[in-house]
């Protein structure tokens, strides 16, 4: 489940897994999988502590809300609109609640994912670019660090509700390795010892 997250350049702004059975993230109308994110953290991690880190990426964006499709509605069952309304109808919310975890083979639904968000989406060059003095930005958002990181601990949890039965993939592992050990000090305190 999305949650929200507060920028410096666009207020609160939605962040996370909408669907339990894929590995794909939003931001507000950009959508990218959580290995892409996760391998982004781990090149940032690897560059020198410098003024600015810019790294250079591509994500999904969906300019009409329409097409991004209404999350509460399909979670209910009620209202299969829009890209995720496609997804929900292929990947039900489950019967049970308590089965409310986010899947750590969910990458296994990305062909299936691609096919779905092909049609109403554009693939657009975007960027990550983290600021020593404390900032970040994803494409247009802009963050304190504390919520950069807050991004990132939201990934490693696996979002609201966290990953089915405490497994992580590991790519979500290497993420936490790489920030652990790096120089990099706009990563420090993401993880406290």
């Amino acid at each position: 489940m999305p949650l929200s997250f507060r920028s410096k350049s666009h207020g609160s702004i939605a962040f996370g897994f909408f669907n339990i059975e894929s590995d794909m993230l939003l931001l507000e109308k950009h959508f990218f999988f959580a290995d892409d994110f996760c391998q982004w953290i781990n090149i940032l991690t690897k560059q020198e502590d410098a003024t600015v880190q810019n790294l250079q990426c591509q994500v999904y964006y969906i300019a009409d809300t329409n097409d991004i499709g209404d999350l509460m509605g399909a979670i209910h069952g009620m209202h299969f609109t829009g890209f995720i309304g496609k997804l929900y109808k292929l990947f039900p919310f489950p019967d049970d609640p308590k089965a409310f975890k986010q899947n750590p083979d969910g990458f296994k639904t990305r062909e299936v994912v691609r096919s779905q968000i092909a049609s109403v989406s554009l693939i657009t060059d975007s960027s990550i670019e983290t600021y020593k003095e404390g900032q970040a930005k994803i494409g247009p958002y802009q963050f304190d660090r504390s919520v950069f990181h807050e991004l990132i601990q939201y990934v490693w949890q696996g979002g609201y509700p966290g990953w089915k039965d405490e497994i992580r993939p590991e790519y979500v592992l290497r993420m936490k390795e790489n920030i652990q050990k790096t120089c990099n000090s706009f990563f420090k305190g993401v993880f406290p010892s």
